[in-house]
């Protein structure tokens, strides 16, 4: 059994594991003891900003199994409807296809739901072919082309 719940800051050390969890995560961020500091003030802005939600998932004893971000965005477009924006989706390598992912994501949709946005949208890097099917299992359509700028 799983639960979700925000994050906390003794949570960092896991959520940054899992993040570097695979070849990309591996080649960008910073697995260390103690936490990289960069860790620890963007935490303290999403902690302190209304609009965003830091989440884990759990396993029966509080161990760190999962993770995401949840932005709520307002915007004028569609007469002023709310966003929520769902990144850095992170599930443990060994419960990866065990119904972990999809619990999380129907658990942020309901958070977005409950907050009153008309949208839910994410971004998955293009090399993560195995993921646009998951998000496409769940009802996500591929409807937009993103694009990055580096700074």
């Amino acid at each position: 059994m799983y639960s979700f719940r925000l994050a906390r800051r003794s949570d960092l050390a896991a959520i940054v594991r899992l993040l570097a969890d695979d070849d990309l995560g591996g080649a960008r961020e910073v697995v260390s003891d103690p936490v990289d500091p960069r860790y620890l003030s963007a935490f303290a802005a999403i902690e302190a900003d209304a609009n965003q939600l830091l989440a884990v998932a759990t396993d029966a004893s509080d161990r760190v199994v999962g993770c995401l971000q949840l932005s709520f965005l307002p915007g004028l477009s569609r007469t002023g409807m709310w966003r929520g924006q769902i990144e850095s989706v992170r599930v443990a390598s060994n419960l990866r296809g065990a119904g972990l992912g999809s619990a999380l994501i129907e658990w942020a949709i309901a958070q977005c739901a409950a907050r009153g946005c008309g949208l839910v949208q994410l971004t998955t890097d293009k090399t993560r072919t195995d993921s646009v099917r998951f998000y496409e299992k769940l009802g996500f359509v591929v409807s937009h082309e993103g694009l990055k700028r580096a700074l």
